[in-house]
């Protein structure tokens, strides 16, 4: 038995975007409760060389909505990364859902095979089938972005656990 690009993708990004989506706002009440500035938790980081919960939350969902959008063959949508606050990164991973949850599952049909660029013509290139690029690259990165943000909120005291990781199962 063989499993659909979309049964490996969307519906994984749809649940991990959904419990990012909790997380932020159990952070959002865990500064409010402490009366910890906002900006202490979203400019954290687990070490100096690594990004801050802001970034990895743009990163988690550029991975959601490029994953998706590559394997059905249509534009990626392009975001800004000017969030700022709680609210404004839930409002991204909302916008992000709605996207991945806008492609028809019809449109990932024959995208196992399908070639993947990335950074076409740089130093940099990759080029994958699109499911190498799903399985070894994007679910990959999106879960190692998603995690992060766990674990930086975590290790900020924001009570959390195994349950919120998951989200809705």
């Amino acid at each position: 038995m063989s499993i659909s690009l979309y049964a490996a993708s969307v519906p994984v990004f749809k649940q991990m975007l959904g419990s990012l989506n909790d997380i932020l706002a159990k952070a959002e009440a865990h500064a409010t409760a402490k009366n910890i500035d906002p900006l202490v938790l979203l400019q954290s980081r687990l070490f100096p060389d690594m990004f801050a919960l802001s970034k990895q939350v743009q990163i988690a969902s550029d991975f959601a909505k490029g994953v998706s959008a590559r394997l059905a063959n249509v534009e990626v949508p392009a975001y800004e990364d000017t969030e700022q606050t709680f609210a404004e990164l839930q409002a991204r991973v909302a916008k992000t859902l709605a996207f991945v949850s806008s492609i028809e599952p019809s449109l990932f049909e024959g995208g196992e095979t399908r070639e993947i660029v990335l950074r076409p013509g740089t130093p940099k290139e990759k080029k994958f089938t699109g499911q190498a690029y799903l399985l070894s690259y994007g679910l990959p990165q999106f879960f190692f972005h998603v995690t992060t943000t766990y674990d930086i909120l975590r290790s900020n005291g924001v009570e959390l656990g195994k349950k919120d990781y998951m989200g809705a199962i």
